[in-house]
């Protein structure tokens, strides 16, 4: 059985990923508590994958906002310090690492974006992202490098600073107080949302493979969506009958300004690593309002 060491076992994308790899790996899963990957240092993170001894490591820490540096500091520097010390103290382990379609920038509307087409992000969060992604790119001749460059992760534990996080709480919020409108920024675009279990499913595949051609993967569902129809589909399933309205930017939105069409080629992924999408948007949806009720329900009996 792999020894997988994995990194950000608690959040959001980690904790499904903890939960696909558990039946067929053992897993070490050290918190921030025992390992920040933001302020630890290339020498005791050497000395913890030194007596980890992992055939793998993943890393699905990360950021979603911030500055340039602490973006850069999230992402690039963190996959600095794993790249040395995985190189050094396991030269044979695999090291995977979370990306993001942020890499990508614009793209033309209605084609497919796959992993040989130019990677130009509009800012500082996908260059975060690339840059971490080229660190790893320089590093194969330095241990098994593999970048899964997730689209738009949504499912259950969705956290509030994505679109679809951040209607289910304000959906969650409006029917607690009785409110009859919500008020979101502007759904527009079209996005290729993949379910965080589908993506789980991705990690374990990268994980498992004894060999793999290439250092980057799509990992999306294939599927642009327009945001406004995911967004009034998940009010639907929670019963909302009020305006959604679209004003100002929500928080977050400038991780993909100026991108008003993106859609994952998923080829790769499919011959590589056999993998493919394969839960559905509307079986999404009802599991992100299904967590969500049910914090409202808890969050109502206590009151």
């Amino acid at each position: 059985m792999s020894t997988v060491l994995l990194f950000g076992a608690n959040g959001f994308l980690g904790r499904h990923v903890r939960a696909a790899l558990a039946p067929h790996a053992s897993l070490v899963c050290p918190g921030r508590a025992d390992c920040d990957l933001l302020t630890t240092g290339v020498a005791p993170l050497t000395d913890l994958v030194r007596d980890v001894r992992p055939t793998v490591v993943v890393n699905c820490t990360g950021r979603l906002d911030g500055s340039a540096e602490q973006l850069l500091q999230a992402h690039a520097l963190v996959t600095a310090r794993l790249v040395d010390a995985v190189a050094h103290a396991a030269p044979g382990a695999r090291l995977v690492r979370l990306g993001s379609a942020g890499e990508y920038g614009q793209v033309p509307v209605g084609r497919s974006v796959s992993e040989s087409d130019p990677a130009r992000p509009l800012g500082a969060y996908g260059l975060s992202h690339l840059t971490a992604t080229r660190l790893m790119e320089l590093a194969t001749d330095r241990l098994d490098a593999v970048v899964l460059r997730v689209f738009n992760p949504v499912g259950p534990g969705l956290p509030a600073t994505g679109v679809l996080g951040r209607v289910a709480r304000l959906l969650a919020d409006a029917m607690r107080s009785g409110a009859h409108r919500i008020e979101v920024g502007p759904l527009d675009a079209y996005r290729d949302f993949v379910d965080v279990r589908d993506v789980a499913l991705a990690v374990r595949a990268a994980v498992l493979a004894p060999t793999l051609p290439r250092v980057v993967y799509n990992i999306g569902s294939g599927v642009a969506v327009p945001v406004r129809e995911v967004v009034h589909a998940l009010a639907a399933e929670a019963g909302f009958a009020g305006p959604v309205s679209e004003t100002s930017p929500a928080p977050g939105a400038e991780r993909s300004a100026g991108v008003p069409w993106i859609r994952a080629d998923v080829t790769a992924a499919r011959q590589d690593l056999g993998w493919s999408p394969m839960l559905d948007l509307a079986e999404t949806v009802r599991a992100v309002w299904t967590e969500a009720s049910d914090d409202l329900s808890l969050t109502s009996s206590k009151g």
